[in-house]
């Protein structure tokens, strides 16, 4: 019997409405002249404000994929495979956003392990059930899920510095301070790393998320030279893991075309 639009048309609905209400909200959070994130703590890992346009690329592809869900290769992957998931993490990343922007820095990062888990989830489900068939599953779910879990795992760490970490607007970087933010770049450039690697092509999207907020850390702490140049390493070398991932991208393209028992078979 073939699939029809309804099947699964519960789930379908929550997950329009829960991009509706929660995930578009958190474009305007970005979009709007107050901007605010950037009316949190400012701390010695905060990223260029311009680095959170990546939320706005991130919605947008999601977008995509409540849409893709009414087709019969999306309903497959995002009804039957990700399922509730989708809408948990939709009222997660909300709770997370709400808590941060209120001020509740120790809450937020709390959710922001909840969100970082969840996508997480997500994106082993995607990667290790459901690779890529076609053009709709590599733009709206393997494309998203990609850079939400790279761009999560910056979140932490950003989180983690603003809960717990000196305010960068009452006092200097002290050498514990340096230290840890030390580490904090360290384990960016080190995950971005990781993702060049998890598979022969590795994972392109979530290395362009992390060397995304490398830059942007770069561009923005001017205040101490120690940050400032030490992101601008652990950005150029997460730069060298993005092109490794492109490399590995453009040969599964060629092996694709070339390798008749791993190219698509044409009805």
């Amino acid at each position: 019997m073939a699939n029809s639009w309804t099947d699964g048309i519960l789930l379908k609905v929550v997950n329009i409405i829960v991009y509706l209400l929660f995930l578009s909200s958190n474009i305007y959070s970005i979009t709007s002249p107050s901007n605010t994130y950037y009316n949190v703590k400012e701390t010695y890992i905060t990223p260029a404000p311009w680095s959170l346009w990546i939320w706005s690329l991130i919605h947008l592809l999601l977008l995509g994929t409540v849409i893709y869900q009414f087709f019969a290769k999306g309903k497959e992957v995002i009804i039957d495979g990700i399922s509730w998931r989708l809408p948990l993490l939709g009222v997660l990343n909300a709770v997370y956003v709400h808590t941060l922007v209120s001020r509740h820095y120790i809450v937020a990062f709390i959710f922001s392990l909840f969100v970082s888990s969840t996508v997480t989830h997500i994106y082993y489900v995607v990667k290790k059930h459901h690779s890529a068939q076609s053009l709709g599953d590599e733009l709206f779910v393997h494309l998203p899920f990609s850079l939400y879990h790279g761009w999560t795992t910056v979140l932490v760490v950003l989180t983690a510095f603003i809960a717990f970490g000196n305010d960068a607007a009452d006092e200097g970087a002290g050498i514990w301070t340096k230290v840890f933010v030390f580490l904090g770049l360290f384990f960016l450039e080190g995950t971005a790393a990781t993702y060049a690697f998890s598979s022969p092509e590795g994972d392109l999207p979530a290395s362009i998320a992390i060397a995304w907020s490398l830059w942007a850390i770069f561009a923005h702490q001017t205040g101490s030279g120690f940050v400032h140049w030490s992101a601008l390493v652990f950005a150029i070398l997460a730069l060298a893991w993005v092109v490794k991932g492109a490399v590995g991208l453009r040969k599964r393209g060629a092996i694709s075309l070339n390798d008749e028992e791993r190219a698509p078979l044409v009805g």
